[in-house]
């Protein structure tokens, strides 16, 4: 059955991960994705490397395992886009197109005929969206931006990490490239809601997404705790900043999470752990006095904690109902039985390195269900087919094309 975004065709610019993370959302829900990149390179992302893809016989192939993670779907073409010649290439098949995605600095490909008041003019229903470190209006939106940088001035790592007189305090960003993502995802539902606009009114629009927006728009609770209170949210480790106890604790052989996210299951908590007397006390029986009293609650906890296993505790908590779950490595993620049942891990035949192990998209639909199709292509492998047939150009031009390093 046709994906729900099978009627729309999507034009990739873009390279590494913010905005190609959206073109992979885009191809994943049935679109057309036509990744250009450059001749001989490619994506940057292709060299964020080791680790790589293996091969049928077991050694590393050329492909990045980064490059891998997000343009699963896409189709990719080579076009060298400095050239007056490429740039027609890119503009016809924009003609062609109903999104394009680009990530380019802020004024680059107005530079080369390729923005959105160019486009717009041979296609005006055509949804551009441009993802970039802080915009297309205000006094940076010549800079470049980088997630890791935008983790830092958007607020994020001032609130991630131990407390500085804590050991291993101070700043840490997240162990992703959280703020890409997101701004893929905020991009991916920007071009959604365009594509439903112009159904009703025939015309598409830019969109101007920015890291540092997304990085701040993200930052939801601790912005409105300042906001509201004038108080600057600092680092408190695994601890919530508004709900007591929510976070970890070590136990006799390992780690685990709790989440008493109301009194309710604080008291259930309190009654498996045998220690029914602190959710009477008057210092933690509402959750606004577990957070006034923070520090001695916790202290206490950990001695409980420590007492019995994490599998113990995990087996216990969940039977009572209590939100509990272990710290998993990478590989444990794998083989959690809920994560197997759910398909998470997929494999997609490749050019080069045979079956190729992926992580499937977390999107489920009852009447249009997703499905997985292109694995993430080599460089310009789709190059003579996109020629030929989206532009319609015939094997001779494709091979002065070639033979020109057009593409």
């Amino acid at each position: 059955m046709p994906g729900p975004l099978s009627h729309i065709r999507v034009l990739d610019l873009s390279r590494v991960l913010a905005a190609p993370w959206a073109g992979q959302n885009l191809a994943d829900l049935g679109a057309e994705v036509i990744k250009v990149e450059r001749p001989g390179k490619g994506d940057d992302s292709r060299a964020f490397g080791p680790p790589w893809l293996k091969g049928r016989d077991g050694k590393d192939t050329s492909e990045s395992a980064y490059f891998a993670s997000a343009n699963r779907g896409k189709k990719s073409i080579t076009v060298d886009m400095s050239k007056p010649e490429g740039q027609q290439i890119v503009r016809d098949l924009a003609a062609r197109c109903d999104v394009l995605l680009e990530n380019y600095k802020f004024g680059d490909l107005p530079r080369y005929g390729l923005g959105y008041e160019d486009l717009r003019k041979i296609n005006p229903r055509l949804i551009y969206c441009s993802v970039t470190g802080f915009g297309h209006t205000g006094p940076y939106r010549e800079r470049p931006g980088y997630d890791f940088m935008i983790q830092g001035m958007g607020g994020l790592m001032s609130i991630t990490g131990e407390k500085d007189d804590l050991p291993g305090g101070g700043p840490q960003r997240v162990g992703v490239p959280v703020v890409d993502m997101m701004t893929g995802m905020y991009a991916s539902i920007a071009v959604c809601a365009a594509i439903a606009h112009r159904a009703e009114t025939g015309v598409g629009q830019h969109l101007d997404l920015a890291l540092l927006d997304t990085q701040v728009a993200f930052l939801a609770n601790q912005a409105m705790n300042y906001l509201a209170t004038g108080e600057v949210p600092g680092r408190i480790g695994n601890a919530h900043p508004n709900i007591v106890p929510y976070q970890t604790f070590r136990t006799r052989d390992g780690d685990i999470i709790l989440a008493c996210g109301n009194d309710n299951l604080f008291q259930k908590f309190c009654e498996v752990a045998a220690c029914p007397e602190l959710s009477t006390d008057p210092r933690f029986a509402t959750n606004g006095k577990r957070v006034e009293n923070r520090e001695a609650l916790t202290k206490l906890l950990s001695d409980v904690f420590a007492k019995r296993t994490t599998h113990d505790w995990v087996e216990a908590l969940e039977a009572a109902g209590v939100a509990n779950g272990p710290i998993n490595n990478i590989a444990q993620v794998f083989e959690e039985p809920q994560v197997i049942a759910r398909g998470v891990r997929i494999e997609l035949e490749h050019s080069t390195a045979g079956k190729v192990p992926l992580v499937a998209s977390p999107m489920r639909f009852s009447e249009t269900p997703l499905e997985h199709k292109l694995p993430p292509p080599t460089l310009g492998e789709h190059t003579e087919e996109i020629l030929r047939d989206v532009l319609g150009i015939e094997p001779a031009q494709i091979k002065r094309l070639r033979d020109t390093r057009i593409v």
